[in-house]
Parts: structure tokens; sequence; C-alpha cells
């Protein structure tokens, strides 16, 4: 039997531990925390949403890079991940938003519970406290356990899924990075995705609206568009809608020091009938008008206020016009470890098309730690759960 190390304990080295072939692999699963899926309990403390109910081709084109990612969800796909699921006891159901979580009254922590038993019984060895430090000599990967020296472990096949650079306290730090450059590695610079954004909101505005919610609302940029919500919040906006636009937003402000965006604060009614009520409206006063007639509460009045200027404020075509598209400014993304993913890491030129890493043999990567992007919704706990899952059968077909 060849010994094979995964080094990390998130979902996708959870997913090739349970997939993996045991009469052909002796496994041990290294954490450095003392306990394993720290971030997959983060991202169920809103609601554990595992995947996305959508057609595949859909699915697939909500990744970035889509060409890089599409094989492995062709090849374990979110139906794939459901039956999975089912099949151990896990009942999920569809949400409005086509969200797709555990069954009501299911906790996060009884799902990872759920796949941890199923990996520890199928023999795999957990080494947990057990940090990764790099290589010796050799090329053997060591490790030092908390309190104690560092070891080395005899590896023939070593899996890094040690995952991105947010949510620190999780263990999932980036501070791989540097050992993986050292080694000629081309690691893109880590940068939050689905993040908040940084707004230069006026003082009073948010004095009155701080954590109040837009909600039914529409953003684009550069040709992307994203329905959903936002929060108001002192540093700026957050929510699905803009987490959606993370990735091209982020591209622009490597190059620019704000970026503009547009919010449709009635997407569900068309430009024609907005200006029809406005007309028809009796009242004198515009923000009557917008609240009563148009129907927006009182935190769309205030982003509406803050990015019009007096003339378009009383101008009612030009009004009802940036209703439909309000240009909001972004300063700069929030913080990295906040975020509830990220952007860069090991660029996906250094692996081949079964994630093994071109520069060391032996040595393949999976999860967050690979430069891809997918937005919230369940597609990055999909993503990597369909990486764990075509590595595992890689394997299981390697001298067959």
């Amino acid at each position: 039997m060849k010994k094979l190390t995964i080094i990390g304990a998130g979902p996708a080295a959870l997913m090739l531990a349970a997939q993996i072939d045991t009469t052909k692999y002796e496994v041990t699963l290294c954490e450095k925390k003392n306990t394993v899926g720290r971030k997959f309990l983060v991202a169920g403390e809103g609601g554990l949403n595992l995947t996305f109910n959508a057609s595949l081709e859909a699915l697939i084109a909500q990744y970035h890079p889509s060409a890089f990612m599409e094989p492995s969800l062709r090849e374990f796909t979110n139906q794939d991940f459901i039956n999975w699921l089912n099949k151990r006891g896990v009942s999920t159901f569809v949400g409005s938003s086509n969200r797709v979580f555990p069954e009501r009254g299911v906790k996060p922590i009884e799902v990872l519970k759920t796949m941890v038993d199923h990996v520890a019984s199928r023999g795999i060895q957990f080494q947990l406290n057990t940090t990764w430090t790099g290589w010796n000599t050799d090329g053997q990967v060591t490790f030092e356990k908390t309190g104690k020296t560092s070891e080395i472990v005899k590896s023939d096949i070593v899996v890094f899924a040690l995952g991105g650079a947010s949510w620190k306290v999780t263990g999932s730090d980036g501070h791989w990075k540097s050992a993986f450059e050292n080694k000629g590695i081309n690691v893109k610079p880590f940068r939050a995705a689905n993040c908040a954004f940084e707004v230069p909101w006026n003082s009073d505005f948010i004095k009155i609206h701080q954590g109040k919610p837009l909600k039914n609302i529409a953003l684009s940029f550069n040709g992307l568009f994203a329905k959903g919500e936002l929060v108001v919040s002192e540093f700026g906006l957050e929510g699905n809608a803009i987490y959606a636009l993370s990735r091209k937003i982020q591209d622009q402000l490597l190059t620019k020091k704000e970026v503009v965006i547009h919010l449709d604060l009635k997407p569900k009614t068309t430009l024609e009938v907005l200006k029809s009520k406005y007309k028809k409206s009796t009242r004198s006063k515009v923000t009557d008008i917008l609240k009563h007639d148009l129907n927006l509460d009182r935190t769309a009045v205030g982003v509406l206020k803050q990015f019009t200027d007096k003339n378009t404020f009383s101008n009612p075509n030009l009004l009802v016009e940036t209703i439909k598209a309000v240009p909001v400014v972004i300063k700069s993304a929030g913080v990295l470890d906040e975020a509830i993913s990220t952007l860069g890491g090991v660029a996906l030129d250094e692996i081949d098309a079964n994630f093994l890493l071109k520069k060391i043999p032996n040595t393949y990567i999976i999860g967050e730690m690979l430069d891809w992007y997918a937005p919230t919704g369940g597609y990055l706990l999909q993503g990597c759960f369909s990486m764990g899952a075509t590595l595992a059968k890689y394997f299981n077909a390697l001298d067959e």
C-alpha cells in the first residue's frame, strides 16, 4: 500500500479522504488545529449553504476560470454531492433562492460530524495539532506537533489542502505561501473575495442607516449583473449582491483608486413604469413621491440622495433614471481576514490536469489554495468537494 498524507482537513481534504480507496492507500490526514473543518463551521453560522440547485451548465458558468473548474464539477456534480449526503443520513432542501441547505433542525456541526465519522470509519488516521513546517533535504514533508519537536512523515504521495487566507482563527491563514514560493512556485497575492467594500458615506447618512438592509435590489459593474440584498455598514456595503461582483471590483481596484458600480433600487419595475408613477403623483415633496408612489424605503432614498446632486434630485426624469442606476463609489475592499473567501493562491499553471504540482514530485494541491473564484451561494463548498472527489477517483484508478 502507498502512503498518502493529506495536509489540511477542510472540505476538499475530507471529501478526498471519504472517497479514496483504502485498500490501495494508507491515508493520514494532518490538521494543525485540534478539530477539523473549522472554516466549514464558520460557513454555516448563517445557515449552512452546501451547494446551489442549478443545471450543471449554469453551475459551471459561475466559477472563474470556469474551464479549470469544469472537469471537477462534471465529475462530482451538485446532485452527486446531495446524493452522497443523503446516503449518509443528511437530508437537504432547496431554499427559495435555490440554495441547498441541510434539512431544518440539522446543525452544521452535525453535518461535519457525519462526514468525519464516515472518514474515520474507513480506517483513515487523523493527526490533529500537527502543523506542516515544510520539506526536509530529502523532499519529505515535516511537521511540528503541539508541545513536541519536529517530525518527518515519509509519504509516497502528499496532497495539500491548506485553504486560503481568510478567517485565520480557523487555521486558514495562508502562512504556507512563503514555503511554496521558496520552492519556485508562483503564488498569486491573496486578496479578499466575497467581501464588504468601502463606500464614502457622509456622516449624517451613516448615523441613520447603519445596519439597515437594501432589499430586492440589483447591481451592475463591467457587464456583470447581480440581484439580491445589501446591508449598509459604517465601512460600506456587504451582502450577496456585491459579493457576486467582488472579483471584478477587486481587479479594477488593482489599478484604480476607486470604482463606480451601479445600483438598481427597483429591478422589478421598468423605467417607463417608474416615470409614469412619478408623473401621476399628486404629492409635492420629492421624498414623499419616492417613498409612497415609487415604494422606496427610507434607506433607499438616503442612498439616492447620497449619490445624486441637487439638479438631478429636482429633475423627475433624471431622478427616475438614477433610481435604476445609482452611481455608488467604491474605495477599497474589506479586510482580508473577514472575507468569506480569497482570491489568489497557487497559480493554476503550476499544476497539471490532475492537480499534480509540476515542480515537486508526487505532490498535489486542491481546494482554496489554488487561484480560482466562486461566488457565495454554496459554490465555494461545492468546488472544494468536487476537487476532493475528483482527485480521489484519479488516485483510485492509478495502476489499474
